[in-house]
């Protein structure tokens, strides 16, 4: 299994990154506050304004090191990459499988189908945690249509209807969310699911956990040789990244969600570790973003066993392991693409 490798985030306003011989070196108003070997990072994000020297873009392309920049609230805006070395024939195959909308649709349907699956394993973890809890028999009664749905999507073919299926899913999902929150109730209440801005203090921390996902399941796709911007359920939109949102899907209930409601309920995050702008949206402080980020490391250094592959690995490789069976089924070593169920 190979060695987990870590992410650099930067969130401190006005950091400056460069290049030191091999090593990437943060400065805080033109003081060292970190030196981290190149050779022990997979990437590099920057959320907000931060400086990145052009050598050190340079010597994080040579040595396969992207560097994602984001907004302060979380919005991917561009990647910094060097030359992807992806399987030529790998890509051209899955352009044609992109371009066929049967074959889009039988890949689809099994993303959706575990997203759907492991909404409803976090519905039935929190019944088994908090059986005490407010709101117990409307979270049995989603996590009975969820059950449902997963059924519809396994038996349809047609991938406007599984679409369809997964947009039903994830409001019968979000309805009920608000009922996961034990703790901080009054300061964390959840009534739907809002995006661009987040308007409330839980969908601030879903969106930033989302975004971190995203860069992930990115990277997952470059490293398999993947071309991340061409998806089978998100189709064909400029700048966006449709495959590594595909990737990411599977995952967003079982890593971004939970671990949300981890911090909310265990109070790791509190009402004033976010700031309400004059527009309504709703963002997480920059030392509440460095909480939020070493809680998710942790949490993807965490062991579990694939439930495809039958072998222990860190949640963090997770994603790599599914774009490479993905890219596997594209090269027909793989009759379906096993998506990963949480169980």
């Amino acid at each position: 299994m190979k060695q987990h490798l870590n992410t650099l985030f930067v969130t401190t306003p006005d950091a400056y990154l460069s290049k030191d011989g091999e090593a990437v070196v943060v400065k805080i108003q033109k003081k060292v506050a970190m030196r981290v070997p190149i050779l022990t990072l997979g990437g590099i994000v920057c959320m907000g304004r931060i400086g990145v020297s052009p050598m050190l873009m340079a010597l994080c392309a040579e040595r396969g090191v992207a560097i994602s920049l984001l907004t302060e609230h979380g919005r991917f805006l561009a990647r910094i990459a060097g030359f992807t070395p992806g399987n030529v024939l790998l890509r051209r195959e899955q352009y044609r499988r992109c371009d066929a909308l049967d074959a889009s649709a039988a890949i689809a349907r099994t993303i959706v189908s575990a997203k759907i699956a492991n909404a409803r394993g976090v519905l039935m973890r929190s019944l088994r945690d908090y059986p005490d809890a407010t709101g117990h028999a409307d979270i049995d009664n989603a996590a009975a249509r969820l059950a449902s749905s997963v059924d519809q999507v396994m038996h349809s073919e047609d991938l406007d209807v599984i679409r369809g299926v997964e947009g039903e899913a994830a409001k019968s999902y979000f309805d009920v969310f608000n009922h996961l929150i034990i703790a901080q109730k009054e300061q964390f209440i959840f009534n739907n699911r809002s995006r661009r801005p987040p308007l409330d203090r839980t969908n601030a921390l879903l969106s930033f956990l989302y975004a971190m996902l995203a860069h992930d399941a990115r990277s997952a796709c470059e490293a398999a040789g993947l071309d991340p911007a061409v998806g089978f359920l998100h189709r064909d939109r400029p700048g966006r990244p449709g495959l590594a949102l595909d990737l990411m899907e599977e995952f967003r209930p079982f890593l971004a969600d939970r671990l949300a409601l981890s911090l909310i309920n265990r109070k790791q995050v509190q009402a004033d570790d976010f700031t309400v702008m004059e527009s309504g949206a709703v963002q997480l402080s920059d030392a509440a973003r460095k909480t939020v980020i070493v809680t998710y490391q942790k949490r993807k250094q965490d062991q579990i066993l694939h439930p495809f592959l039958n072998e222990k690995t860190t949640i963090g490789l997770l994603v790599h392991l599914q774009a490479r069976l993905l890219s596997r089924h594209l090269r027909g070593d793989l009759d379906a693409y096993p998506p990963f169920i949480w169980k």
